[in-house]
């Protein structure tokens, strides 16, 4: 979730297709918003989907079915799921999947990408919906130069 920045009802619904390794990209089919819309897929997290894989026996339906059922996991158990690993990992009982996709926004934004592709990643129709994402942190706030600081003759004087 953190690398594509996929809400927790997209990734239980992936299917092992909507993955392209040719294209490093996520198809993220019928979303909240009822579009489709396409994310980027980490190198990273291909290499971690890619040993996942095989060690699941090659699934070609969904990607990451309930192991008693074979359907859909469910959002509850995503977040069963994410609960138990942020205590293993003791972090803040509030790091949530939505912190996931929340950082996802704000690490791009502080590494410049523009909004509108963060957007678009997102799945937002409103830019509106973008800007609760994208928390402004220290360190974005301390590459800024003042403008009185620019050197003499550029401008302001």
């Amino acid at each position: 979730m953190y690398s594509s920045g996929m809400r927790v009802s997209e990734v239980i619904h992936l299917h092992y297709d909507d993955i392209s390794r040719t294209n490093m990209q996520i198809h993220v089919r019928d979303t909240k918003n009822r579009m489709d819309r396409y994310t980027i897929l980490s190198k990273r997290c291909l290499d971690i989907l890619t040993q996942y894989w095989f060690e699941k026996g090659r699934p070609l339906g969904i990607l990451f079915p309930n192991k008693f059922t074979g359907n859909y996991l469910t959002v509850s158990t995503l977040e069963q799921v994410m609960r138990r690993a942020v205590s293993d990992a003791v972090l803040p009982k509030t790091a949530t999947p939505h912190c996931l996709r929340c950082s996802f926004a704000t690490h791009l934004m502080e590494q410049g990408t523009e909004r509108q592709n963060i957007q678009a990643l997102l799945g937002h129709r409103d830019p509106k919906s973008t800007e609760i994402y994208l928390h402004v942190s220290n360190k974005s706030l301390m590459g800024i130069q003042s403008p009185f600081d620019r050197k003499e003759g550029a401008g302001y004087e």
